[in-house]
């Protein structure tokens, strides 16, 4: 059996991402509405929007990033695997666990590995990092704004 080629190795995984964690978020529940959520956080539905886009950008920087490995291949995937299961997490932790100040831990987690993917891809393909740094800002924003909400909402 042949192994996948990179387009499929970075592209599914960042697919079944978005799938679970939108699984995930609930945006109309009443504990979400309460939430005393600061005045420079987006509306709920606009989210989709960067984050399709996003998700676009981090499977073409994977598979770029794959496709340029060789031996820092199996290192840089460990990497990327770690940062979707963070990124998955996120909605978990946050909406169905309503537990926001875990979701700000997790969320500088994400931003921390975010950033991390981009400059090991940075070693590898300048594109893929370039194609990471929206990814690495945004989870960033993420943390802020989680921390804020966590602090804002402590119960």
């Amino acid at each position: 059996m042949s192994r996948p080629g990179p387009l499929v190795s970075s592209t599914v995984p960042v697919v079944l991402t978005a799938l679970v964690g939108t699984a995930g978020t609930d945006v109309g529940s009443d504990w979400y509405r309460r939430l005393d959520e600061p005045r420079w956080q987006p509306p709920g539905p606009v989210f989709g929007i960067p984050w399709t886009a996003l998700y676009a950008l981090l499977a073409t920087a994977g598979t770029r990033t794959l496709r340029r490995a060789g031996a820092g291949r199996r290192s840089w995937s460990r990497a990327f695997a770690g940062n979707l299961v963070l990124n998955a997490g996120w909605p978990w932790a946050f909406f169905r666990a309503r537990r926001p100040s875990l979701a700000a831990a997790e969320a500088a987690l994400l931003a921390s590995s975010s950033a991390d993917l981009a400059r090991r891809s940075a070693r590898i393909d300048r594109t893929a990092r370039l194609a990471l740094l929206p990814y690495a800002a945004w989870t960033a924003f993420a943390t802020a704004l989680s921390a804020e909400i966590a602090r804002r909402d402590r119960r």
